[in-house]
């Protein structure tokens, strides 16, 4: 069981963050060794409207847009998601002028730690969830002894699908801070 959990969901966490890390140094590298570094600068906007179209999951999740389908929008979110934090991460680089700018970012990869392990951990215990429901109705339980047997299992996977009360606080402090950073960056911009 323990290797089955690492196989299947410590193993694609650490193999997704350890591609955004090993993707931002390599661009970070690229653009320094082609001389290009003030690239890096506008990365940011991409990476931004990248994490904010993401956001259309959230919102159609919410019921605030109607459009698409939310499974899709989920892939979606997810993808746009990782991208556009690829891009702010090669964004920051690692120039240290902008305490608003790290912070922005640490916030950042908090949500993606979070929603990487959010993903797996509900994954995990919905097909934990189905396959204790599958098996014990081979075996012809009655749907009272289904609820009464899956009851924990079914606190567990709701308990689980609470990770969104620290996903979402997590995105507002990180949407506060980029939203800071943006509004410091035109404040500050040599505008001559």
């Amino acid at each position: 069981m323990q290797a089955h959990i690492i196989r299947r969901e410590l193993i694609p966490f650490l193999l997704s963050f350890a591609a955004l890390v090993a993707g931002t140094l390599l661009i970070d590298a690229v653009l320094h060794q082609l001389q290009l570094v003030w690239i890096g600068r506008y990365l940011g906007i991409p990476g931004t409207l990248l994490i904010v179209g993401s956001f259309a999951y959230s919102m159609r999740k919410r019921k605030l847009i109607k459009l698409g389908h939310p499974a899709q929008l989920l892939v979606w979110h997810e993808r746009m998601a990782w991208l556009g934090s690829l891009l702010v991460l090669a964004h920051a680089g690692i120039h240290f002028n902008s305490i608003l700018g790290w912070l922005a970012v640490l916030a950042m990869l908090v949500i993606v730690c979070s929603g990487l392990i959010g993903k797996r951990r509900l994954d995990s215990s919905r097909r934990h969830l189905q396959e204790v429901r599958a098996q014990m109705q081979q075996r012809g339980a009655t749907p009272a002894e289904l609820e009464d047997q899956t009851y924990w299992d079914s606190l567990t996977f709701d308990a689980v699908k609470q990770w969104r009360s620290v996903h979402f606080p997590i995105t507002l402090a990180f949407v506060v801070l980029g939203l800071g950073h943006i509004f410091a960056v035109f404040l500050f911009w040599g505008w001559k």
